[in-house]
């Protein structure tokens, strides 16, 4: 049935409920009569657009099951599209449950043509705005440069978005070359900035005695050799967005200038004298962990607060199922290209040995083996050799659809069992289905009931 254009009537009247499930010969219409059931023909059924009767009678203490119903339909599916019906005397009710984030309402009594044409109107947005994330979802990997297609990524892509348009600073947490660079350009990218410049410094690669000067620049004659005014990165970047790569590596004495910056957001340059106001967007990296660098006291805490408004952890490439082949397949195409060389496949082998290495150096050792592999390889396939990688092993992981979906039916089967005590009426229900179908799967895994 998810197949299909499924409707959810909630309704406690019998006769409406047969008017209704006639009005909808295009859709499969499942009927419930309280809350509780239609919760969990919700999760059963997934349906696009859910009818709810707000004047369903109250629960014992008096409160509108009506709009318990409607405000745990849109927490548990805020995708779904529900029409609230009401009475002639219920219209205050409804507006208030359109302010909930009802899509709209109806008053009693039925018009079976018109609330088929709402109804219809409802499922074709329902299904526009499914069609509209799920490019969004692949528009927004590929706008920010990401090859990714795991889950921990794809998380990670979904926050920079919601990131983006704000002028929040962010941190971005994470190993060596997990690509925090191009999360942060991409944080520039997707902003209001992006017309403007993007400046990043490495503070690790730059020596202390002149880190300062480089943040925020110098006067003619500050020190020997200031032949002239010369603007800081910090200044550089204004309008723009600022990258400071490395931040752990502050010295702390440069932490307390850097710190009254992001209060007061101005600088002086060194030898001067006057306040330069700075409307600048700062991003931050670092692969320390600097929780433990503030306890240590070898980083302000004031300043770990101002620079991580919002934290990002980005997970290591061994954690991201998937993505080491995914990324080698893509470099080995951008770098044949670039350097005029042959492309060549990978053999079975070197994706067993790509899924198999934990990749310590993460995206930037790809990038380094895919290079040697290029040249090295001799025939038309490149094999764990040529990856200077060892022979992995396969990876235990059932590889035909049914057995994956069996595994995680099983899964979900035993969690739901442990959650409720083995409460059978209660794990159907959260698990969306029947008891009888629940029995059935405990029976075919083996599950003692």
């Amino acid at each position: 049935m998810k197949d299909k254009r499924v409707l959810l009537v909630v309704e406690d009247d019998p006769g409406l409920q047969s008017q209704l499930r006639w009005c909808f010969d295009g859709f499969d219409v499942v009927v419930a009569g309280d809350r509780d059931d239609a919760l969990a023909q919700l999760r059963r059924y997934e349906p696009s657009v859910v009818t709810l009767d707000l004047g369903l009678p109250p629960d014992p203490g008096g409160v509108s099951e009506g709009m318990q119903a409607l405000e745990q339909i849109l927490k548990l599916a805020p995708h779904t599209k529900v029409i609230v019906i009401t009475g002639n005397d219920g219209r205050e009710n409804a507006v208030r449950a359109v302010g909930l984030g009802a899509y709209d309402f109806y008053q009693k009594p039925i018009d079976g043509d018109l609330i088929k044409m709402i109804v219809e109107r409802a499922h074709r947005l329902y299904e526009l705005e499914l069609e509209n994330r799920r490019l969004h979802s692949a528009e927004g990997q590929q706008s920010m440069g990401i090859i990714a297609d795991s889950e921990q990524m794809q998380r990670v892509c979904r926050t920079v978005e919601k990131l983006a348009p704000t002028d929040v600073t962010v941190m971005l947490l994470g190993e060596s070359g997990t690509g925090k660079e191009l999360l942060a350009r991409a944080l520039h990218n997707l902003s209001p900035r992006s017309e403007h410049r993007f400046v990043a410094i490495n503070c690790a690669a730059i020596p202390d005695n002149l880190l300062e000067s480089e943040l925020f620049g110098y006067e003619k004659g500050a020190f020997t050799g200031a032949n002239k005014q010369t603007l800081g990165k910090i200044e550089h970047a204004n309008a723009g967005t600022f990258f400071l790569d490395e931040v752990g590596d502050l010295p702390l004495a440069l932490q307390a200038k850097l710190l009254r910056f992001l209060q007061e957001r101005v600088i002086e340059r060194l030898g001067g004298r006057g306040e330069i106001p700075i409307d600048v967007r700062v991003v931050g990296a670092t692969h320390r962990d600097l929780q433990a660098m503030v306890k240590t006291g070898d980083f302000r805490e004031d300043l770990y607060y101002r620079l991580a408004e919002v934290a990002i952890d980005v997970p290591p490439l061994r954690e991201r199922n998937g993505d080491a082949v995914l990324i080698t397949r893509a470099l080995l195409k951008k770098i044949s290209q670039s350097q005029s060389l042959a492309y060549k496949e990978l053999s079975s082998a070197a994706v067993t040995a790509i899924e198999s290495y934990a990749w310590p150096g993460n995206v930037r050792e790809i990038e380094n083996k895919v290079k040697r592999a290029l040249v090295m390889s001799e025939g038309r396939h490149i094999a764990p050799d040529d990856l200077d990688l060892p022979l992995g092993e396969e990876i235990d992981m059932p590889f035909n659809l049914r057995q994956v979906r069996e595994k995680a039916e099983m899964e979900a089967v035993s969690r739901a069992l442990a959650k409720y005590n083995k409460n059978v009426a209660q794990a159907a229900e959260s698990l969306g289905v029947s008891r009888p179908t629940l029995y059935h799967l405990m029976e075919k895994y083996n599950l003692s009931r």
